[in-house]
């Protein structure tokens, strides 16, 4: 019988900590599953989806730039990517037909770890994680959600979808979720980093999160840090919302300890943003 098999999707993926996380929860959950990298660029990427289950594939994570892509080209919506017009999780029925899930947002609750009911929050970037993100904290009663980006039309857009605010600089918060790519190559020193995303402009808010991961914290987890903030790493992020998708596609509780030592353990393998 042929091996079951699941994946992410993204352009470029080699960084994606995803194949050694869900590999180490497939072995837990004793199932002959294989999850792996597939690498495809945007013009081809429904191309390349609508030809997974022919080889077996039974689900697909997807990561930058595909979200949007992978939103318009699924058969079925969830509520969550219906509503936030981004799909991260892909599910293959027995006739081909595609299944969208969005489990970045349940994910970066899960994440979080407390409710955020109440409070107020900031939203750094505008992509489809971005997306996710102040939908999740919408939904889960947020008393304000603002979205800044460095392309202010961008940042008016999304808050316009979603129906957060537009801040034209970030402003105070009691969480605040990057989900911008800077820091990500570890190109730029954490002070200047910093400054580009306006973070040298506010007080740090209760809790931080950031979306990006690295082998080494990044600069939004270090300011967050260095001010006594209580910060939430990019890989535990991607460890919740690999669990939401993992239970979707198996249906059985997904092995939390273990994703998070297998994606803490290929630290070495490079730094990314979601799957």
């Amino acid at each position: 019988m042929p091996r079951t098999l699941l994946g992410v999707a993204g352009f470029p993926v080699a960084h994606s900590r995803s194949p050694a996380m869900h590999n180490a929860a497939l072995a837990e959950l004793g199932l002959d599953w294989l999850y792996v990298p597939v690498p495809v660029p945007a013009e081809r990427f429904e191309e390349a989806v609508r030809a997974l289950p022919g080889s077996g594939f039974k689900g697909l994570n997807v990561t930058v730039p595909h979200k949007g892509a992978a939103h318009r080209l699924a058969d079925r919506h969830s509520r969550a990517a219906q509503a936030i017009g981004a799909a991260n999780t892909l599910t293959f029925g027995p006739n081909g037909e595609v299944e969208a899930e969005n489990t970045d947002a349940g994910g970066l609750l899960d994440a979080v770890g407390q409710p955020v009911a109440g409070l107020r929050a900031l939203v750094l970037g505008a992509g489809g994680s971005a997306r996710a993100a102040v939908w999740a904290l919408i939904d889960a009663g947020a008393a304000e959600v603002s979205v800044w980006n460095r392309t202010p039309e961008r940042a008016a857009q999304l808050a316009s979808d979603l129906g957060a605010l537009h801040a034209g600089r970030p402003g105070q918060a009691d969480v605040l979720v990057n989900c911008t790519t800077v820091g990500l190559d570890g190109s730029v020193d954490a002070a200047e980093a910093q400054a580009a995303l306006g973070l040298d402009r506010i007080d740090p808010p209760d809790t931080v999160v950031d979306l990006v991961y690295g082998h080494r914290a990044t600069p939004v987890v270090a300011w967050g840090r260095s001010h006594g903030s209580r910060v939430v790493e990019g890989l535990e992020v991607l460890v919740r919302q690999g669990a939401r998708s993992l239970e979707l596609w198996t249906h059985l509780d997904a092995p939390i300890e273990t994703m998070r030592s297998a994606a803490t353990g290929s630290r070495g393998e490079g730094g990314g943003v979601g799957p």
